[in-house]
Order: C-alpha cells, then sequence, then structure tokens
C-alpha cells in the first residue's frame, strides 16, 4: 500500500474519497445556521440568514488562459444561481505569472468587469499578485447571492420519477475554450476556420443564471446544477451522488452542437465528459416538465428532456445503439487529457 507521502493525486476536481479523507473531516467549528455546507456535488454553500439565505461559492479558473477572466465571473454565479440565489457580490483573487504583461492584466480585468456587469453583480474586493513559478494565469472568485429561504434548491434534492432536463449544449464552455485556446492545433488537424470561429462565440452562453433564476422563482426544480468539470455526464453523477439516486441519461437526447461535434472528433474528445458550463441540468417532477420547456422556451433558452432519476447509485448511459454503460464513479475531464 501507497504511504499517504507518495499517493499523488490527478490533475482536476478530486474525487469524493480524496475530500471525504482529507477535506470534509476537517472544517473547523460547527456553526447551525450553516444550512448546506461542504458535501459531494453541493458546490454552494447555504447559510441561515432568517428570512433569506445567503448563498456562497468559489471557484477558480485553471483549465482556459485567454478566457479567464469572463470565466472567473460566470462559472461560481451559475453555482450560486442554481440554488436560486442571485449572484450579488463578488470577491476575486487574481494570480499572474511572472512574465505577465500590463496587457494581460488588462485584459483580464475587463473580462471580469464585462461579465459582472451583465449579471448584475458587484466586484467588493480581493487580491491581485504576480506570483513564482506559476505558468498561466489563475483567477478564483467567491460569488455571494441570496433568496428566499423557501425557494433555495439544493442539488441533493432530485427525487425517483423526477425527469432529468438540459439547456442549450453539451460541453459550452468546453468548446469556447478549445476553439480559443487550442485554435492552431484545431486548424493542423483540418478544423475550418469558420467552426473554431463560431466556437469562440460559444463563450458568450456560458452563464444559466437566467434560466436557473426562472426555474426557481416558479418552483419548478427539486435540484439543479452547472455541470463544469467531467461535463454533462461529471454533473448528472454530481446529483446523483447527491441525492442517493441513479440518473438514466439517453446518449442520443443530449444535444451536442455542430461545433462541439466537429472540434471534439478531431481532439478525440467526449463532449458529454467535456467541462459544460452554460448548460444547466435540472431535475423536474414529470408532472411540471411542460411547464419548465414552456417557462424556458418563454426567456429564449432551448431545452430538453435527456432521461429520469431511478432508484440506485450512479449514472447509466443509454447508448445509440442500446448498450448501457455504468459510471459509479468521479469522471475526470476531457480537457487535462490535452494539457496533460
Amino acid at each position: 500500500m501507497l504511504s499517504v507521502q507518495s499517493r499523488r493525486l490527478r490533475t482536476g476536481k478530486l474525487d469524493p474519497n480524496t475530500l471525504l479523507r482529507y477535506v470534509f473531516t476537517r472544517l473547523g467549528a460547527r456553526d447551525h445556521r450553516v444550512l448546506v455546507g461542504p458535501k459531494i456535488g453541493e458546490d454552494a454553500a447555504v447559510i441561515d440568514l432568517g428570512s433569506e439565505v445567503l448563498v456562497v461559492h468559489s471557484d477558480p479558473i485553471t483549465a482556459a488562459s485567454k478566457l479567464v477572466g469572463w470565466l472567473a465571473i460566470h462559472v461560481p454565479s451559475n453555482d450560486v444561481a442554481v440554488t436560486g440565489a442571485r449572484p450579488r457580490w463578488i470577491s476575486a483573487t487574481v494570480l499572474l505569472p511572472e512574465d505577465s504583461t500590463e496587457e494581460l492584466l488588462d485584459e483580464i480585468t475587463k473580462q471580469m468587469d464585462e461579465a459582472a456587469r451583465e449579471l448584475g453583480a458587484a466586484i467588493v474586493g480581493g487580491h491581485t499578485e504576480v506570483a513564482p513559478e506559476l505558468r498561466k494565469p489563475i483567477v478564483c472568485c467567491t460569488v455571494l447571492g441570496t433568496c428566499p429561504k423557501e425557494r433555495f434548491v439544493p442539488t441533493s434534492g432530485a427525487r425517483i420519477g423526477d425527469l432529468v432536463v438540459m439547456t442549450k449544449s453539451a460541453a459550452v464552455e468546453g468548446t469556447a475554450i478549445l476553439a480559443t485556446d487550442f485554435e492552431n492545433e484545431l486548424l493542423r488537424k483540418g478544423v475550418p476556420r469558420d467552426v473554431i470561429e463560431r466556437g469562440k462565440q460559444f463563450i458568450k452562453n456560458v452563464s444559466v443564471v437566467k434560466e436557473a433564476l426562472a426555474l426557481a422563482e416558479h418552483g419548478l426544480a427539486t435540484s439543479m446544477h452547472d455541470p463544469t468539470e467531467g461535463g454533462i455526464l461529471g454533473g448528472l453523477f454530481e446529483i446523483a451522488y447527491a441525492s442517493g439516486v441513479r440518473i438514466v441519461v439517453y446518449r442520443d437526447r443530449v444535444p451536442v452542437a455542430p461545433e462541439t461535434k466537429i472540434i471534439c472528433e478531431a481532439m478525440g474528445l467526449d463532449p458529454l465528459k467535456l467541462i459544460s458550463s452554460g448548460a444547466l441540468l435540472a431535475t423536474i417532477p414529470r408532472e411540471h416538465v411542460e411547464k419548465a420547456l414552456e417557462t424556458l422556451r418563454g426567456i429564449g433558452i432551448d431545452a430538453a428532456v435527456i432521461g429520469e432519476v431511478v432508484e440506485g447509485f450512479g449514472v447509466e448511459v443509454v447508448e445509440r445503439d442500446g448498450s448501457r454503460i455504468s459510471i459509479e464513479e468521479w469522471i475526470p475531464d476531457e480537457i487535462y487529457r490535452l494539457y496533460e
């Protein structure tokens, strides 16, 4: 058996067993006002303020370079919004490599300012520095928001019999990152430039705040999640893990944009396992699904029913040929295979 000192951690999110062993057992003092604390699948903390709850989430952007400022605001804001809370305040930490120029800082902070203004959120503090031995910029934002106590939606709320609704398409964020950071590689592999340029524009669609708040305000979702690392399948696994259920997903029902298909095929990646901020996952009671789809269409958001919640544990993928693949452990994101 490997000792603790020699066991190497893999790139990306830590797996549930490692989190349970070293993180979730070391949480400081207990506070009865914490309604939702650190748990597998629960990305945001929920704190009781009386008639309202305060929702808090932190997220670093490590898998992108040129889009880091924009994503650093939108990704943690998504994780606050899927609880039903509107993102309001942001604290940002910006770490820059030693050879950074003022132009790089200018671009990152411009992106952050534009994204925060789009959400109507204020950047209220943080820290900025040039850090030693850093290979690329990393931005970590903590986003805070509030909502009425009776309206917050936990990731752990999925119930047997619910249907799974997904907005937009798979790998929205991943497509934008690949088209931007791996442009030259895609060109060498024969991907047409116009496909790459359209892929870059996916960055405009990484926010799920609008659709998450719409579903929460109408009380339609039992659970919502913003699928980041591990993509759609990773997001479904987190919902299943947190809720103690099994989710059956049908690959041919998951929307995948043409640009995503072309780019993923060129890079040899599975779009359902590629980082997917921008595609909201929601579990909806069957009797409310039509209203949920109608609500989403009413705000200009495409959505599809991609699966269902059943008894058991993990995720079951029904492939196009009818075969089934069972996923019962953490899914590493496809993008890290490229960086490694």
